[in-house]
């Protein structure tokens, strides 16, 4: 792995550890963080095609380890724009439908500037969403499936998430991504 791999992986994990596990944005998180069953792949390309090509080759990649439960593709140079991202994401989520991977894989998306629609840029439920790097994540459907029969009230998490965020505040949230 190269001097720069390394640097985004390091910083994509303490990200993980302060605020996907820290303030339990993801309560499944901690447990695959902890046996190390997540693959963290980078991508240094900017063209969406390759993109893609490396996210197939991910999903391929799940098919054949099953020892790994999630891979996080971190788009290091790419679509730093998020309305490219957006793009992107929709471009992978008909791949994985026109590959037959629907229900056995489930796309989560991350980004530095990530805004739900219909909310300002600057409100901290934003925050939930996101990340130091435009990531596409890869989850195993049937680890999710698992994982929420265990989990009470799987539903209220994304609106548990978001109010969690507001209370910790905009200037709270900052200082994470510091």
């Amino acid at each position: 792995m190269n001097k720069k791999h390394g640097e985004a992986i390091s910083l994509t994990q303490r990200w993980i550890e302060k605020s996907i596990i820290g303030l339990n944005f993801c309560p499944f998180a901690k447990r695959e963080f902890e046996r190390q069953s997540i693959r963290y792949k980078i991508h240094e390309g900017i063209e969406k095609k390759d993109t893609l090509a490396t996210y197939l080759d991910e999903l391929h990649h799940l098919d054949n380890h099953l020892e790994i439960e999630t891979t996080l593709l971190i788009l290091q140079y790419g679509c730093s724009d998020f309305e490219d991202y957006l793009e992107l994401v929709d471009m992978a989520t008909t791949l994985m439908e026109q590959g037959g991977y629907s229900g056995i894989y489930q796309l989560a998306t991350f980004h530095p500037l990530y805004c739900f629609e219909g909310e300002a840029p600057d409100d901290p439920s934003n925050f939930t969403n996101r990340s130091p790097y435009p990531i596409l994540h890869i989850l195993r459907e049937k680890s999710i499936e698992r994982v929420l029969r265990t989990y009470p009230s799987p539903e209220n998490i994304p609106a548990n998430n978001i109010a969690k965020a507001r209370a910790i505040g905009l200037d709270e949230l900052r200082k994470l991504f510091d």
